[in-house]
């Protein structure tokens, strides 16, 4: 058991799992949700992509909800090509229906990915052509990277991404309400998503320590004012958990 009282703030689903780790290891935690997911309409183009497989050297994943949407197009049999994630908890979803994936043990982010030497092999064929499957929007460092390599990248976008509606100062409220002393949020949307549901209180919410996927979020979060922000560097309730064993409990 652990003075830990953490708010986690990822779609519903995914913080009553990250939940239950954290239960199994006595700590604490509430669950706001800050991201919800909504899928795009599937269009005659999204179709002839994934019957079209076949001409891409790589096929790079970003999410969850992405693996998952594209697993219900996905066909019976598939190309025998290159798969690729972000992070571990991506890849087991893909793994989890007889894909083989490639993904970084160290980071769930685009600049672990881009390091991966599978990635680097997968590009050097001539013409090379990556597909990366996202949500509406997002970074473009990776597409960058990829092209400065030398590879083409087409994007196909499967889903948005959007803040719930809560009422005027729930955050704050929940922080009191339940002693929290600890953020937890998974992307830079979701950073993004807190501060807005913050408004005026961000000064105060910006107080406590916040928990973090990556260096790019945590560069965000101080940019933006957090106080006290913790690189967990990787997404998953392993690193969350190290993360939380390593910090010392905040005297609030």
């Amino acid at each position: 058991m652990t003075d830990w009282r953490v708010l986690l703030t990822r779609p519903a689903e995914e913080s009553m799992a990250l939940a239950a780790s954290l239960s199994d290891a006595g700590i604490f935690s509430s669950s706001l949700p800050l991201l919800d997911i909504e899928p795009l309409p599937v269009t005659p183009e999204q179709q002839a992509v994934f019957q079209d497989l076949g001409r891409y050297c790589a096929v790079i994943v970003v999410s969850k909800p992405a693996a998952r949407l594209a697993l219900k197009q996905l066909t019976q049999r598939w190309p025998t090509l290159p798969w690729f994630s972000v992070g571990a908890a991506t890849a087991q979803v893909l793994t989890d229906h007889a894909i083989h994936v490639h993904y970084p043990q160290t980071g769930d982010d685009s600049e672990a990915l881009l390091e991966l030497p599978a990635l680097r092999e997968a590009i050097a064929c001539p013409d090379a052509h990556v597909l990366i499957l996202r949500g509406e929007g997002g970074r473009e460092l990776l597409a960058e990277r990829l092209r400065e390599r030398g590879a083409s990248v087409d994007y196909l976008e499967l889903y948005r991404r959007f803040l719930p509606t809560y009422d005027a100062g729930v955050l704050v409220q929940r922080i009191q309400l339940e002693r929290l002393n600890g953020l937890v949020v998974s992307s830079g949307q979701g950073f993004l998503h807190l501060q807005t549901l913050a408004g005026t209180d961000w000064p105060r919410v910006a107080q406590l320590p916040l928990f973090v996927p990556s260096p790019r979020v945590a560069e965000m979060a101080r940019a933006a004012g957090a106080e006290k922000v913790v690189d967990c560097r990787g997404a998953s309730a392993a690193a969350l958990l190290t993360a939380l064993r390593e910090q010392p409990v905040p005297v609030l």
